[in-house]
């Protein structure tokens, strides 16, 4: 049985690329503009294998589809830890918005 990563689903890649999306980016808010080193440092790896991910997944998906997709869990994820972990604020217009990033990412996965 072959494990390889480049076997694998494309989709479950590129939700790996959009799960690494979001711990750079809140690792880049924590890195209080990269004056803090070890938070940088995850920035920058966490960031490197969003895009290797993302990648390997545009073998199998089509380019705007994957695009968009890596880009949604990105932001949808990094809205919600900033809700949840640096008191973001939650209001009704903003979670709508995020609701419809939602639709519009499983909308993309039903379509292709």
């Amino acid at each position: 049985m072959n494990l390889s990563i480049v076997n694998a689903n494309p989709w479950f890649i590129l939700l790996g690329a959009g799960l690494l999306e979001i711990v750079w980016a809140i690792a880049m808010k924590a890195s209080d503009g990269y004056t803090r080193w070890g938070y940088t440092a995850l920035t920058v790896v966490a960031a490197g294998l969003s895009f290797w991910l993302l990648g390997l997944s545009l073998k199998s998906l089509p380019v705007g589809t994957a695009y968009a997709v890596w880009t949604g869990v990105g932001a949808v994820g990094a809205t919600i830890l900033g809700i949840a972990l640096l008191g973001e604020p939650a209001t009704p217009a903003r979670l709508a918005c995020i609701a419809l990033i939602v639709v519009g990412i499983l909308g993309l996965k039903l379509t292709t």
